[in-house]
C-alpha cells in the first residue's frame, strides 16, 4: 500500500463509461470512505500520482477539483501544501428539535463555541418584529464561533428578550444556550421556524470561518418558540457548506413541520 493513497490498487478503465477523472475520484473516495485515507493525509504531489495512474496531470487535476467541490479533499498552495483529506461533513438534522452540541458529540466531534460579542440593547426593527417584542424593547444578543473539532463550521447570531433572560450576560456562554436558558431561567423552545439563504462570506465572515470572501454559505433563520407559542430566540446562523450536511426527513403523507436545528450551542 502507498503512504496517502487507498489500500486497492487502480486500473484505469480506458473504454469504461466514466471518464479516467471521475474513476479517480470514485477510487479516491472509496479509500477514503474505507478509512484508508484520514482526514489530514496528505496526497502524494501531482507528478508523482499522475505518472502512478497514467494519466496527464490535467486529468488528475480534473479529479482532485471534484473532489474539492464536494468537500472530500483540501488544497493547499504552496510549498507545504498540496492535497490533503479534509475532516467529514457534519450532518445537522433540521427534522428534529436536536442541537448542534449533541450533533456533533453523537458524529464524535468535539464541539466549541468562542463569544464574539455578547451584549443588551435594542435590537434592529426586524429583530424586535420577530422577537414580537415592541420596537423600544432590549434584547439579549449573543454572537458566537462554533466548531468541530477545532475546525470553524459556523457563525451563530442570536437574539433573546431582554425580560426572560435578566442576568444572562453574568453566566458562561461558551457552552449550550439552550440548556442554560432552560437551568436558570426555566424557559427553553419546543418548536421553531427556520428559513434557509444562500448567502456570499463577506470579509468578516471570511474570516471567522476561514473561508475567501465570496465563498458561499447557507444562512438559518430561525425563529424559536415555547409551548405556550411565545417567542424566546431570534437567529441568523451562517454554515460553512463545505463542511455541513443539512437532513431532512419526510414521509409522504405527513408535511414536515421543521424544528429547532440548534441549540446555536
Amino acid at each position: 500500500m502507498n503512504p496517502g493513497l487507498p489500500s486497492s490498487p487502480l486500473v484505469i478503465d480506458r473504454a469504461g463509461v466514466d471518464p479516467a477523472h471521475v474513476q479517480i475520484a470514485s477510487w479516491l473516495r472509496a479509500g477514503i470512505s474505507r478509512g484508508d485515507l484520514a482526514p489530514g493525509d496528505r496526497l502524494p504531489g501531482e507528478r508523482d500520482l499522475s505518472v502512478l495512474l497514467g494519466v496527464s496531470r490535467m486529468t488528475l487535476r480534473q479529479a482532485l477539483s471534484d473532489l474539492e467541490s464536494a468537500g472530500d479533499l483540501v488544497r493547499v498552495s504552496g510549498r507545504a501544501g498540496g492535497a490533503f483529506v479534509a475532516e467529514p461533513h457534519v450532518e445537522v438534522d433540521l427534522t428534529h428539535l436536536t442541537s448542534l452540541t449533541d450533533q456533533l458529540q453523537r458524529a464524535g466531534k468535539r464541539a466549541g463555541a468562542r463569544v464574539l460579542r455578547a451584549r443588551t440593547g435594542i435590537p434592529p426593527s426586524d429583530v424586535a418584529a420577530a422577537l414580537s417584542i415592541t420596537p423600544r424593547a432590549q434584547a439579549v444578543e449573543v454572537v458566537r464561533v462554533r466548531s468541530a473539532n477545532g475546525l470553524p463550521v459556523a457563525v451563530e447570531t442570536s437574539w433573546f428578550p431582554a425580560r426572560l433572560v435578566p442576568g444572562l450576560l453574568d453566566h458562561s456562554l461558551s457552552g449550550s444556550l439552550y440548556a442554560l436558558l432552560r437551568r436558570h431561567y426555566g424557559h427553553f423552545p419546543v418548536t421553531a421556524e427556520e428559513r434557509l439563504h444562500a448567502v456570499l462570506a463577506d470579509d468578516e465572515t471570511s474570516a471567522l470561518l476561514g473561508v475567501e470572501t465570496g465563498t458561499a454559505l447557507m444562512r438559518v433563520e430561525r425563529v424559536a418558540r415555547e409551548a405556550d407559542g411565545a417567542v424566546i430566540e431570534f437567529a441568523r446562523d451562517l454554515f460553512r457548506c463545505d463542511r455541513v450536511n443539512f437532513l431532512v426527513r419526510r414521509s409522504p403523507n405527513a408535511p414536515v413541520t421543521l424544528r429547532a436545528l440548534t441549540d446555536p450551542t
